[in-house]
């Protein structure tokens, strides 16, 4: 009996959990009898996909998260290689989390030569050293690309690379339901709302949410109204509404994509970590400022190696700041409501980025489904292995 075509699939975090649903989906509408294995989070167990364990201790930053964590760490990425050595899948795609999945690739690579690997999501190595693309050859086989000017660079290196458009386009329909949420939450027709959104990882939210919450008190002198929603994740729900307490203005939590989404519909600016939810903020037009902010010791490493004048995805397409951002000594509460004030008010300045944030978007669509995209280009991977 010949045995179904096997794809891998294995995702680390929250982000490429929601990338993984939709994939699987893909793969499914284009190949019924696919079979698919792998490692993922809430979404892609939604989805079909039995996971071989559970990503919420992979989703780490900084070094020294990492290193806390990094018995942990280097046990799963054992355990995910030896689980595609032992199902030998036609294609294993590994989605971001690249400092976790490019050690499982290379560890596969080493023991079986013969599973292609596909990374889903480009390594940022444009943005610093770039000369480890180099080193990329020796372990994928192909990389799906979600901006536009990676593939170009990775020619220059013989990898192969597919623009596939940003997943995050797909959820565009979605961004409904502000009105009702409105309703729901007792908000006051009037009242100006904030969507602040510090991550969805534990360091994320530990960094950031403390000067989020002075930020809002700053804002809420000048806009007596302010009303805040926090959308969030399950793994760091608990994390956030201990964080809250005594929050300087009325506050909704709010859990789930469509309650996220509908937020979004309802905000008219927002606050958030950098990240793929920055672009879920360009498809919903909301204005917002983006921050990010690091462990001492890691963030001195960044600033050494990183190279791009950006780090927020719209900036980058691009290729001038349309979106404000903070960094590290600049997540300041009185900077960062400096810039959010005039986004509130609904003015220019607002009018303004939902305009730069419109042809930003323009620039991610690759001209069909990116789940649709990167599945065919999976399938294309795995028929090529005869």
């Amino acid at each position: 009996m010949t045995r179904p075509l096997t794809i891998m699939v294995s995702a680390g975090e929250p982000s490429g959990d929601a990338l993984g649903a939709g994939l699987i989906d893909a793969l499914r509408a284009l190949s019924p009898g696919v079979r698919i294995v792998g490692i993922g989070g809430p979404a892609m167990r939604a989805a079909g996909l039995v996971s071989y364990f559970g990503i919420e201790e992979l989703a780490v930053v900084g070094i020294r998260e990492v290193v806390l964590r990094l018995r942990i760490l280097f046990r799963r990425m054992r355990q995910a290689a030896d689980f595609a050595l032992r199902v030998k899948p036609d294609v294993v795609v590994l989605i971001d989390s690249g400092d976790f999945h490019h050690r499982v690739a290379r560890m596969i690579r080493k023991d079986d030569p013969s599973i292609p690997i596909v990374k889903y999501v480009s390594p940022q190595v444009w943005a610093s050293r770039p000369g480890r693309a180099e080193g990329l050859r020796s372990y994928l086989d192909h990389i799906l690309c979600l901006l536009p000017f990676e593939p170009a660079f990775y020619e220059r290196y013989g990898l192969p690379a597919t623009f596939v458009g940003h997943p995050a386009l797909e959820r565009k329909k979605l961004m409904t339901g502000g009105a009702g949420l409105r309703a729901r939450l007792g908000i006051a027709p009037d009242a100006k709302i904030l969507c602040v959104l510090p991550g969805s990882r534990r360091p994320e939210v530990r960094y950031l949410l403390p000067p989020f919450r002075e930020t809002a008190r700053v804002l809420r002198d000048r806009i007596p109204s302010l009303h805040c929603i926090i959308p969030t994740v399950p793994n760091v729900e608990r994390q956030v509404r201990e964080a809250v307490r005594n929050w300087p203005t009325p506050l909704s939590i709010v859990t789930g994509d469509a309650d996220r989404f509908a937020a979004f519909d309802a905000a008219d600016a927002a606050l958030a970590a950098s990240g793929t939810v920055t672009t879920e903020l360009a498809l919903a037009g909301v204005p917002m400022i983006a921050t990010y902010r690091l462990g001492w010791l890691t963030a001195a490493i960044w600033r050494r190696l990183v190279t791009v004048p950006h780090f927020t995805i719209v900036n980058l397409v691009l290729g001038r700041k349309a979106v404000p951002e903070f960094l590290q000594e600049s997540v300041r509460p009185d900077l960062m409501a400096e810039a959010l004030a005039p986004l509130l008010a609904g003015g220019e300045a607002a009018q303004a980025q939902r305009q730069a944030l419109a042809e930003a978007i323009a620039k991610l669509d690759s001209g069909e489904s990116p789940s649709r995209r990167a599945a065919e280009t999976i399938l294309q991977v795995a028929a090529a292995r005869g």
